[in-house]
């Protein structure tokens, strides 16, 4: 047996979605308005997961400038079948009901490179794919009741897609409105064939504190089917915001080599009241089979903190992961960056760091500034950047950035001044889209001129530290700010925060350059 700790992927990967081929197991998840996008992870044991990839990360694939946070890219589904992998997903504009819907993506290769994404003309979020014994390909999906009994029912529908011609036929099914009376959103639907069984999987309660996994069967794949009076077969509502996992839901299954069954699902880890900064994570939970139906976490009912994984999930040889970056250097190359909607064309690899061109936009517009993070995986973490940048006017900046939105982030900023062509280190939060200026001093010139900036966000659970220096002098505090209106309980959307680095001219045209020496992410111990 092998321990693992819970979540799997910590940090934002919401809605994962699983499956295996041969020895090898393949996770993906979603990323909303973050590019690249859809990232595809690697495992042979279930316990050790590499990055290998994104399926969305070059121009043209998708077009998603405009697209305000928490829309962009929802609830995948991986599947595999007859040499190809397969990828459906949503495109959601919040302000566009028109824009996206869902498409599908292929590859003989998860890691890429990934088709361009062909459009499947039908609405609603979720999509999922089920590959029959027959031959027959199953699309399925999530949307508003269309002759609702309540506000935001759902309804999960079910139609055939003929994979030559990658076109829907035949008839359309409606499958499913939930297992619950009054129950909102049941999504995320997936379907099995377990023996001459269907299953249809689904969560339900909406992605928050009333998220819940509920199953249902049949005997034909069109239906009807029958919920598990059991239902819902996992949460945690009934805990209170109190416990230290919420929101589960989301669920994924797969089998491994030696008959077992496990889940891969979405959750929240409280911490400093009821907020879970860190976003929705993916976590792994054994499944068991009981008079027909699934058990989750048999013996528990509940996401357990330690799995124990027993070493015959592996069908093969367990590949060693990779040796973590040294001295918690976050590289050029590295798969955990990300940015906004398109690619970084803004950015060139400098040795350790980068060389960030300064652009008009801005971390409040809804399109792609110069901005490149990670995600904040770790309650407590130091990150450090080692800046180079001579701002040319107040308007330039360029620095650490706290992200959750548009209209909520924290920037730790060197920019000019107006008075006497000096610099400054500036801390401010935009909180609802109102900036506030939590702190800010002078930076004095070396003897030969302005100096690199060493500039440190110090976060220890809810407090976000934010301290700077010039030269070789150590880091002293500038200002603090307040996590818990950070999150997404307090901001709203679906996302967890990044941490990174961003360059703007503040809506000016300019040419500068800022030079990230170095980006640092350090988990304390």
């Amino acid at each position: 047996m092998t321990p693992v700790r819970n979540p799997i992927l910590p940090g934002c990967h919401p809605d994962p979605t699983i499956c295996r081929v041969g020895a090898d197991y393949y996770l993906v998840t979603s990323t909303f308005e973050y590019f690249p996008g859809l990232p595809v992870f690697h495992s042979r044991d279930l316990v050790h997961w590499v990055q290998i990839g994104h399926a969305l990360d070059r121009p043209g694939q998708l077009d998603m400038q405009g697209i305000a946070s928490s829309g962009g890219l929802y609830a995948p589904t991986l599947r595999y079948h007859d040499g190809v992998f397969w990828l459906v997903c949503t495109l959601v504009d919040q302000q566009d009901r028109a824009r996206g819907g869902n498409f599908v993506l292929t590859a003989t290769d998860p890691s890429g490179p990934w088709s361009d994404p062909v459009w499947l003309g039908e609405d609603g979020i979720d999509p999922s794919l089920f590959f029959d014994d027959d031959g027959r390909v199953w699309l399925h999906g999530t949307r508003l009741a269309r002759e609702p009994e309540w506000h935001d029912q759902t309804e999960v529908w079910l139609r055939e897609l003929d994979p030559a011609t990658m076109r829907l036929t035949g008839p359309e099914h409606v499958l499913w409105r939930g297992a619950v009376l009054g129950a909102v959103w049941a999504e995320g639907p997936h379907l099995y064939r377990v023996g001459d069984t269907y299953y249809l999987l689904a969560a339900e309660g909406g992605t928050e504190f009333h998220h819940a996994v509920s199953v249902a069967r049949s005997d034909s794949v069109t239906g009807p089917y029958v919920g598990n009076r059991a239902n819902p077969v996992l949460t945690h509502r009934h805990l209170g915001r109190g416990t230290d996992v919420v929101g589960v839901g989301h669920a994924d299954l797969v089998e491994a080599p030696d008959g077992s069954w496990w889940a891969v699902l979405l959750a929240m880890r409280t911490y400093g009241g009821y907020h879970y900064n860190l976003g929705r994570e993916t976590f792994l939970v054994p499944v068991a089979w009981e008079d027909g139906w699934p058990v989750f976490a048999p013996g528990q009912g509940r996401v357990p903190e330690v799995v124990e994984v027993p070493a015959t999930v592996a069908a093969g040889p367990v590949a060693t992961p990779p040796p973590p970056p040294e001295a918690g250097v976050v590289p050029p190359g590295d798969l955990r960056w990300t940015g906004l909607r398109g690619p970084a064309d803004f950015a060139t690899p400098d040795g350790e760091g980068w060389r960030l061109r300064l652009r008009p936009e801005t971390l409040a517009d809804a399109g792609t500034p110069s901005f490149l993070g990670v995600r904040q995986q770790h309650r407590d973490v130091t990150v450090r950047a080692v800046l180079r940048f001579d701002p040319a006017s107040p308007d330039e900046q360029a620095g650490l950035v706290v992200r959750q939105s548009e209209k909520d982030h924290v920037v730790l900023v060197v920019t000019g001044t107006s008075e006497d062509g000096g610099r400054r280190v500036r801390a401010v939060h935009r909180k609802g889209g109102v900036a506030t200026v939590l702190g800010e001093r002078a930076l004095p010139d070396g003897p030969d001129g302005p100096e690199p900036v060493t500039l440190v966000l110090q976060v220890r659970g809810q407090d976000y530290g934010l301290l700077a220096a010039s030269g070789d002098d150590p880091p002293a505090p500038l200002a603090v700010a307040d996590g818990r209106t950070l999150d997404s309980v307090s901001a709203g959307g679906f996302l967890g925060l990044w941490l990174g680095v961003v360059a703007t001219s503040n809506g000016a045209p300019s040419s500068s350059v800022a030079t990230v020496e170095r980006f640092e992410y350090e988990p304390s111990a």
